[in-house]
């Protein structure tokens, strides 16, 4: 190719043909007329492909990935006109004249292949991968992205972005997770983009040749992950870039923000208000206005003067504190974090050495190189103030980063682990970095016990180091609705820890828009109220009492179903497994899960079907996967593969249980902290199919669960037996019974076998939530509302051998 045309920046300059290649191990190098490609096979199911136009400018250093390749058998094969790279799982094809690749799985089946004319190319230092767009391929994922489930025909751009109020179809928002998995006929497959600058991804949009992914500069770098299933690809993709330690057990129960609570009398007011009404709570968080003039590692010396206190009562009440903490620290004269930081040269600078300031709140303010350990180790040292007052939860704000304008220079620079670069390569991994430098140093300072740092902006790999919730929502029905997407949607991505606002942060909720989504964040993995600054009360009080007891009912739920939803985190800590899970998990090719009218549906867990419900109207449209599913409140059962019309007042939230499924539960109590549950454990059966469900249960407050402190045991349900194998692990579990609840028994069975001793079945009328004032929906009986009829149970004391319960 002509020497000024390979350095014009007007033209597609492609990768070229082949000329050479050296095979070291698992790795091979090929040299072509334009660029350099490197392909590692890191495991059976999982191929690096790295490609440089000049050879590698950069060390390959990644925040994301935390995996070296793995030993394990590949053959490398070669003939005129292709090499062949097999393993195990892939099967890999790459053309010579033009270099092209093309990924199959072993059974020689097309999971994804470059565009033949373009594979991969530059212009200028833009560097994009064209994949060819296949017939009915679809692609979901991508983390925090507005839009449908099914992502094909549009385009995203990750650039994290403090995006206020934003429209349901906004883009970009906070955090960059550039995963996606791709769906073809029966097939599933993975793509991670590893490159740190503003990507786009384009899924057929504006055209319908080719999807690709693009960088505005730095290498082509990126992962073909594949496994038959979606849950498959998940669990490799988080073996690459890590899964989520085991959080404090307190920060799973129901948050309560405002922006904000201040003085200190109206905190103490919201936490005794809480325990008035009967209402369970963990969390109370204090917002920008606990701080001295708005500045990080201060408290306000009026507003909250003696925080140890303030932190020893709310802990004998139950309550944690979880403080905000944005990156910006002021420039001030005598301001100790400010005149400390400066003298350790630990802030972003310009490239002539002159300290970067924006303005955010405190005012004009320096912002710390988190991509820089010495900056990463003193972030944690600084937050000594805090822990030393009882505080162990930490909320990082405004970390995209944000200053005021949302132009911040672009030729900034950054250590970037001894690699260098400038704004444009590391804002999106910044807020990231800020997360691991508050979970590392809240971990060193609380000695032993679980912080718990909750995100705004991240990268792949957050989930190491915080939960994240998605930003400024607003108080809309269609918000509520896409929170369930982008939630559904980080789950795909391996960030299982994740929420939205409930009630939504900008504007004011209706108080059926409320009890709606009060209910609904019952079955989110992170579950908090919080609403801004001039706005009315958003506490589950503020909109009524029939509101008030919908609030009750449902915070309630989710602290009995706590045994479930612990196992839950630790079933995503073992295999990165999402806890709310799209229906594209389990149910991949049903394109009627991808429909407008039912994208929004999702699994929680394995067991619960939860189907959102709008708070305009009470006729809600309803599709019922493969399976068959059991009301929750009712037990009467519906068909799968089914569409219904379902009416339900905003009194209840439309929720199914799958046949062949097992839900642990626990009676409700109104904290995680201080107090305790019975020691009977519900055991509740769906009969109708086999499954398999792990316990998990430890302390939820320390690191001793690593040190084999923890307890699992396995409930194995087959069509008429239920087997609960013998706990494994060194912790004695807080259940000395189990309460073994039969759905779908028949009635024509009156007794069971316990480890084969006949023992006789008792029945009761079971409430899976209570009913509220005046609560008679023409769909329940009224003489029964909400009530299962002569439910059979045994109870039977839950002791370290093997149990056995047939019937």
């Amino acid at each position: 190719m002509p020497q000024q045309q390979q350095n014009s920046t007007t033209r597609n300059i492609p990768v070229g043909n082949y000329s050479s290649h050296v095979i070291n191990g698992q790795q091979i190098v090929f040299n072509a007329d334009n660029a350099q490609i490197i392909a590692t096979v890191y495991s059976s199911g999982i191929i690096r492909f790295r490609i440089a136009r000049k050879g590698f400018n950069y060390s390959g250093f990644s925040y994301a990935v935390i995996q070296q390749p793995q030993s394990i058998d590949i053959d490398i094969q070669e003939d005129a006109h292709k090499f062949f790279i097999n393993t195990e799982d892939l099967h890999v094809v790459i053309t010579k004249n033009p270099m092209r690749i093309s990924v199959y799985n072993a059974s020689g089946e097309l999971l994804n292949e470059d565009d033949k004319a373009f594979g991969t190319s530059w212009l200028g230092n833009e560097v994009t991968t064209y994949k060819k767009l296949q017939e009915n391929e679809r692609f979901i994922g991508l983390g925090e992205k507005t839009g449908n489930l099914d992502r094909r025909g549009k385009a995203y751009v990750n650039w994290n972005t403090d995006n206020f109020a934003y429209p349901t179809d906004g883009d970009p928002l906070y955090l960059t997770a550039p995963f996606y998995i791709g769906l073809n006929d029966h097939l599933a497959y993975g793509i991670f983009f590893d490159n740190s600058h503003k990507t786009t991804f384009n899924f057929g949009c504006s055209n319908n040749r080719f999807s690709y992914f693009q960088a505005e500069d730095g290498d082509m770098d990126y992962y073909v992950i594949y496994q038959p299933s979606i849950a498959g690809i998940i669990e490799q993709y988080t073996w690459l870039t890590g899964r989520i330690e085991m959080p404090p057990k307190w920060s799973l129960g129901f948050q309560q923000c405002r922006y904000s609570y201040y003085p200190y009398p109206e905190v103490l007011n919201a936490a005794r208000t809480f325990r008035e009404k009967d209402i369970p709570a963990d969390v109370l968080y204090l917002d920008i206005h606990y701080m001295e003039a708005y500045k990080v590692f201060t408290w306000h010396n009026k507003r909250f003067p003696d925080p140890v206190a303030l932190m020893k009562e709310l802990k004998e009440m139950g309550f944690h504190v979880v403080v905000i903490l944005d990156p910006g620290v002021k420039v001030e004269k005598g301001y100790h974090a400010y005149e400390d930081g400066k003298a350790k040269d630990l802030f972003v600078k310009y490239p002539d050495g002159e300290e970067y300031q924006g303005q955010v709140w405190p005012g004009w303010s320096a912002f710390p190189d988190f991509t820089k350990e010495e900056a990463r180790n003193w972030w944690g040292e600084q937050m000594k103030v805090l822990t030393e007052s009882g505080v162990e939860g930490y909320w990082n704000d405004m970390n995209e980063p944000a200053a005021w304008g949302q132009h911040m220079p672009d030729l900034m620079e950054f250590e970037y682990e001894g690699d260098g670069g400038t704004h444009k390569k590391s804002r999106n991994v910044y807020g990231m970095q800020m997360a691991r430098s508050t979970f590392e140093g809240g971990k060193k300072l609380l000695q032993g016990k679980r912080p718990f740092v909750l995100t705004r902006a991240g990268y792949s790999g957050i989930q190491r180091y915080a939960a994240v919730w998605t930003g400024d929502n607003v108080s809309t029905d269609d918000h509520m609705m896409c929170g369930v997407r982008l939630v559904n949607s980080l789950g795909l991505t391996g960030i299982p820890f994740t929420g939205n606002d409930v009630g939504g942060f900008a504007g004011e909720a209706t108080p059926e828009l409320f009890a709606r989504w009060i209910a609904l964040g019952t079955f989110s993995p992170f579950f908090r109220s919080h609403s801004m600054v001039n706005s009315r009360d958003s506490e589950p009080w503020s909109y009524g009492e029939e509101v008030e007891d919908i609030s009750r009912n449902y915070i309630k739920l989710r602290y009995r179903i706590m045994p479930y939803l612990y196992s839950l985190f630790y079933e995503s800590s073992q295999t990165g497994m999402a806890i709310a899970r799209s229906l594209a998990i389990n149910y991949s090719h049903d394109a009627m899960i991808f429909d407008s009218n039912y994208q929004n549906q999702y699994l929680f867990g394995p067991a619960f079907l939860v189907i959102p419900a709008l708070s305009t109207t009470n006729f809600h449209k309803a599709y019922f996967p493969e399976g068959t599913w059991y009301n929750a409140y009712t037990d009467k059962l519906e068909a799968g593969k089914t569409e219904k019309i379902l009416e339900y007042g905003k009194e209840v939230l439309p929720l199914f249980v799958k046949a062949g499924s097992i839900i642990l539960m626990q009676n409700s109590i109104t904290n995680l902290h201080n107090q305790v549950p019975k020691d009977s454990l519900e055991t509740h059966i769906y009969l109708g199919g086999e499954t398999s469900f792990q316990y998990y249960e430890d302390n939820g407050t320390n690191y001793e669960n690593k040190e084999g402190k923890f307890l699992t045991r396995n409930f194995n349900l087959n069509a008429n037996s239920l087997q609960i194998e013998a706990p494994q692990g060194n912790f004695t579990s807080h259940f000395k019974t189990v309460k073994i609840y039969l759905h779908g028994l028949a009635a024509s069975i009156k007794s069971v076998q316990v480890n084969g001793a006949v023992t006789a079945l008792s029945y009761e009328h079971y409430r899976f939530i209570e009913p509220v004032s005046d609560f008679d929906p023409y769909h329940f009986p009224p003489e029964e509302p909400l009530q299962i009829s002569n439910l059979a149970y045994v109870e039977i004391p839950l002791s370290n051998n093997e149990l056995k319960l047939t019937w």
